[in-house]
């Protein structure tokens, strides 16, 4: 595969999504969570159609579906590119204004229209790779949404590459964009018979190179306490509030087990947010961890380190519920291994060296695993997600669009 002269989509494409806000909501109880995140959708089943999809069509909850048909007679399964268009409510996606800094060479990067926004060399290591490069940030007062806008050019531009190349042989192709990712309900309104595929990557990780075959297992947990109000006048030795057991809680949880203080394959508990007053608090945490049991003890350690704060306050009560998020994906791709060798003999043909890695969090692929569609994760090449100094790579982003060419001919040559 020759791509030498071949004229890059995935900037202008990227630059163009980054402008629209899918900033998705994890207070509505829509789907999707609000309605903007549709505009993306629609635009890009447009351009689709423009490029020759004749079948792209965005659901009513948002999703948008597309076939590449197969260009051979050959067997060969149905894979499908996933990416979602949200962005995360952490911070706002309103009046994106991306900015390329062209031929990188080493510099802090500041944001022009606001100067406290500094992108810094010494405490951005993944940009020492970038020297040369072409490097796109947001202008300061909103977050870039290469997360995951850069996986959606990227998928959209090698589209665009096969169908202009149909020397490239391969089977049936499904992409698959999803709203509402950034608040855990990505998958939620998949529907898995009509996007008929066996296997899937989506595009939504982070560093050049790399594959992400593992991912945390999560749960949700929302605890509520009810406290015994009284007037504050008249409260001694009979007030027993809510926030002061809430707050109690939380600490009591170990430092050591915070996400603050862990990395790699350490398992934390994270406390989200607390809403309520005196006489009633909810507390809302995340648990994560690479196994099962190791998530369950934390959740049952969070359980009793609420019991024994609620022991000292005889006039209250506590309700503990445990919400399932998604599991380690790797249980599913531990079964077909050759849908991670496929994923990292096509960053090869690209001349990058693979990394095979995990991720401190999850993706849509986590669930679709779990849904029937082993789906291991490939870079896109976001950093610094969810936060005003996002940045990516013009060349990282050339890069996967490869790397998914490579990833169809791979399928065809082995089908």
């Amino acid at each position: 595969m020759n791509f030498s002269n071949y004229n890059f989509t995935v900037t202008e494409r990227f630059m163009r999504y980054a402008k629209i806000d899918t900033q998705s909501d994890p207070t509505s109880a829509t789907c999707p969570s609000t309605e903007k995140q549709k505009n993306l959708g629609r635009l890009l089943v447009e351009e689709l159609k423009a490029i020759g999809i004749s079948d792209a069509e965005i659901d009513e909850y948002g999703y948008v579906y597309a076939t590449l048909k197969s260009n051979t007679t050959k067997n060969i399964p149905t894979i499908c590119f996933c990416s979602h268009m949200d962005t995360s409510p952490d911070c706002s996606g309103t009046n994106v204004n991306p900015i390329i800094h062209k031929n990188y060479k080493g510099q802090d990067i500041i944001l022009p229209n606001d100067n406290s926004q500094i992108i810094k060399f010494n405490e951005h290591p993944a940009l020492a790779k970038q020297i040369g490069n072409d490097i796109v940030t947001a202008d300061g007062h909103t977050l870039l949404g290469a997360d995951n806008k850069a996986g959606v050019a990227e998928i959209m531009d090698a589209i665009n590459y096969l169908v202009t190349h149909p020397d490239v042989k391969h089977g049936d192709i499904r992409v698959l964009f999803t709203p509402d990712e950034e608040i855990g309900r990505g998958t939620d309104k998949v529907d898995m018979k009509k996007l008929n595929a066996q296997f899937g990557y989506t595009m939504d990780g982070e560093t050049l190179g790399h594959i992400e075959n593992e991912t945390f297992s999560a749960d949700g947990v929302s605890i509520v306490i009810k406290g015994f109000p009284t007037h504050p006048g008249f409260a001694k030795n009979k007030m027993q509030h809510a926030i002061k057991i809430a707050s109690q809680i939380i600490s009591k949880i170990p430092i050591t087990k915070t996400p603050e203080t862990t990395e790699c394959k350490e398992p934390f508990m994270h406390p989200t947010a607390i809403n309520g007053g005196l006489e009633q608090v909810e507390l809302k945490f995340i648990i994560r961890a690479f196994d099962t049991p190791t998530l369950l003890a934390l959740e049952e350690e969070l359980r009793q380190i609420t019991i024994e704060v609620l022991k000292n306050y005889d006039k209250c009560s506590y309700e503990f519920k445990v919400t399932e998020q998604y599991r380690n994906m790797r249980e599913v791709l531990d079964t077909c291994q050759h849908v991670v060798d496929y994923a990292v003999e096509a960053v090869k043909r690209t001349g990058v060296t693979p990394v095979l890695s995990s991720i401190r969090g999850g993706t849509d692929g986590s669930r679709l695993s779990f849904m029937g569609l082993p789906c291991p994760n490939i870079y896109a090449g976001e950093h610094a997600f969810h936060s005003k100094q996002e940045w990516v790579s013009v060349q990282d982003m050339q890069k996967a669009v490869e790397t998914i060419v490579h990833l169809v001919g791979i399928w065809a040559e082995r089908g």
